[in-house]
């Protein structure tokens, strides 16, 4: 099934400074303004590479940075083949949490053979980004974040192992969150992981349009005659952590309905009334309102349409999407997102899939304060606010080989960029 691989990881020198200064979060979640602070604070932070900001040239200039910096011993390569384990302390709902998994480098194989799946649909637009700054530095910067089961712990039992002592990179991003990493060259334990994986699905988890880019890029090389299979630009960095962790965390992305010229809030609470039973919510109390119908295995959400009313919607009918869809699985059809896409956004307001992939009249974001204050300013129509996805959710909608709706889950927190990186070749 999945075949993981150690390489020798392209990582930051005392050369290049304060290690804290050097790395960032993930790159599609960094403003322009956020960018030029971590320039600023140290010319050689991997945003430079991760985000090149500029004209038609900006990948090439992204290249030759790159290249200067591996000249000037900012960064270097390791000299042994390693697997890196990687730990997050953070808070998250108010509770103190750590995660721990490891980067390594996984195959790249189609989605179809059905050993590494996605769970949910992508936007377009960052897969040329991507291609062509891959085109230009022949590197992963940073990792999919992919899930995998481990239900004796066995493999989990390995990683521990490996990282109980001091880590050699640890840095604190501005969420407050602590990131540690340890590198494993020890060949016998490489080894007894890497046959872990040989019966072993991944699932990914964040990270599918790099996923699909880096497969397309291998190809184009492949067509190009500079690479063949197995070579390492036919793999790629993944962060591995097992689906059992106590330590994953899911949180929401809410729906802003916006640029809907015959709103009427009224009459879609009674158009819904056909699929839910409706309440009304104060702000102070909707969120906990939807957990509990979370915890008691309710498929609801809640619609906010303005001064302060919040319509909770709790799914009559568990079955309504599957007359709708017959040929989906239950497990799609029972995500609250595909309730919500398929019952409220298509079925009511008339907003189709190719509008939601475009997002003409659908954004998203995880902040419930940001969901609420774009109706009161009326920048949305209205805002649906939802529960978190379940892991096991994304686990069976991925096993059916069926995507979620987009911008069906954010796992917090997002893994850092630049304590190690994946250097495939040389353009």
């Amino acid at each position: 099934m999945a075949e993981i691989k150690a390489f020798k990881g392209m990582r930051y020198t005392s050369e290049g400074g304060d290690l804290n200064t050097l790395v960032c979060p993930p790159y599609d979640i960094i403003s322009d303004v956020q960018r030029e602070e971590y320039v600023k604070e140290n010319p050689y932070n991997i945003i430079r590479l991760e985000l090149p900001k500029g004209g038609d040239e900006r990948y090439r200039e992204a290249g030759d940075t790159l290249k200067s910096w591996l000249d000037k011993d900012i960064l270097a390569c390791d000299g042994e083949e390693s697997i890196y384990v990687y730990e997050m302390q953070f808070t998250a709902n108010g509770a103190k949490n750590s995660l721990k998994g490891f980067v390594s480098l996984v195959k790249l194989v189609d989605f179809s053979e059905g050993i590494v799946l996605p769970h949910e649909e992508t936007l377009s637009k960052a897969k040329q980004d991507r291609f062509n700054l891959m085109s230009e530095t022949f590197c992963n910067f940073s990792q999919i974040y992919s899930l995998y089961m481990d239900e004796d712990g066995s493999v989990y039992g390995m990683v521990d192992g490996c990282s109980q002592g001091a880590p050699e990179m640890e840095v604190t991003d501005p969420d407050g969150t602590v990131h540690r990493m340890w590198c494993v060259s020890d060949k016998d334990v490489i080894a007894k992981v890497k046959a872990a994986f040989a019966d072993k699905k991944l699932y990914i988890a964040d990270g599918h349009h790099r996923y699909e880019t880096a497969l397309n890029f291998h190809r184009h090389l492949c067509a190009e005659g500079k690479a063949v299979p197995g070579d390492q630009s036919g793999y790629i960095a993944m962060m591995l952590v097992n689906m059992e962790n106590p330590g994953l965390v899911v949180f929401p992305t809410h729906r802003m309905v916006r640029g809907l010229p015959e709103f009427n809030a009224d009459r879609i609470a009674a158009d819904c009334k056909a699929y839910f039973d409706i309440s009304e919510a104060a702000k102070d109390d909707v969120q906990a309102a939807l957990g509990k119908l979370y915890k008691d295995g309710k498929k609801a959400f809640a619609m906010y349409s303005g001064a302060g009313k919040f319509c909770v919607m709790t799914l009559r009918d568990e079955g309504a999407v599957k007359k709708l869809l017959p040929d989906m699985s239950e497990a799609y059809c029972g995500l609250d997102v595909s309730v919500l896409h398929s019952l409220v956004l298509e079925r009511i307001f008339g907003i189709d899939k190719e509008n939601m992939a475009n997002q003409k009249n659908l954004t998203y974001t995880r902040s419930f304060d940001e969901a609420v204050e774009a109706v009161d300013k009326g920048a949305a129509n209205c805002s649906f606010i939802l529960n978190p996805t379940k892991v096991s959710e994304i686990r069976d909608v991925a096993l059916a080989s069926e995507k979620m709706p987009q911008k069906s889950t954010y796992f917090y927190p997002k893994l850092i960029t630049g304590l190690v990186m994946n250097k495939f070749g040389d353009r």
